[in-house]
């Protein structure tokens, strides 16, 4: 199998293991309801936060982030090398933004974009993390966490690809982070206007949610 071939499977693979709707399944499991369906109508970490409560958050977030690591891993095997763990860490963010097995209504992959770069390129995610934590703590948005530390992230794989000739790294994180800012394309014209709500980390209950819905 030619490389470019080997780097398509990579990617196929990585939009399959993507498509696999953590938010969709965490709500259904703790509170009985689709959270698609309630919020902002996305499966991520923060509408399953509202919708649902911190423990689901919290197993959203983890899963999603390992789904991503898991879509790197599986990429590196079956398209070889970095290549292929990029390929694939790409096709998981398509998958989660578009998944196959929940009709194409997914969330909005910051979550999953980090566990692909914490596989592909370390420091990267390290850059964003840092930069995206910031941005939460002083603004208590969590838009602004994905946002910023996507911004972190574009300008950490740019400069370790101009002095490292990685060519891997920034071609899993411009693209991916470019559907990041697609994806929060409201939240952005809320944020211009002001408008855009902080977060509550302690969410509702669980039981309340369920009920409450």
């Amino acid at each position: 199998m030619s490389r470019i071939a080997r780097q398509i499977a990579a990617a196929a693979a990585g939009y399959v293991v993507g498509s696999v709707p953590v938010g969709v399944l965490v709500g259904r499991l703790s509170g009985g309801i689709d959270v698609r369906e309630h919020g902002s109508h996305s499966m991520g970490t923060t509408n399953v936060l509202r919708t649902v409560g911190r423990g689901p958050a919290a197993a959203t977030l983890l899963l999603d982030i390992a789904k991503g690591a898991a879509a790197a891993r599986i990429g590196g095997v079956v398209g070889g090398g970095r290549g292929g763990m990029a390929a694939a860490g790409l096709g998981a963010v398509v998958g989660h933004s578009w998944p196959l097995f929940a009709g194409f209504k997914g969330g909005k992959s910051s979550a999953v974009t980090f566990g692909t770069v914490a596989v592909v390129s370390p420091p990267v995610a390290a850059a964003s993390f840092v930069g995206g934590v910031s941005a939460l703590a002083v603004t208590r948005r969590m838009s602004l966490l994905s946002l910023v530390g996507a911004g972190f992230a574009v300008a950490t794989a740019a400069v370790l690809g101009v002095r490292r000739h990685d060519a891997a790294t920034p071609a899993l994180v411009i693209p991916g982070v470019a559907i990041i800012v697609y994806r929060h394309r409201e939240n952005i014209n809320r944020l211009l206007r002001g408008v855009e709500p902080e977060v509550d980390m302690t969410g509702p209950s669980a039981a309340g949610a369920a009920a409450s819905h």
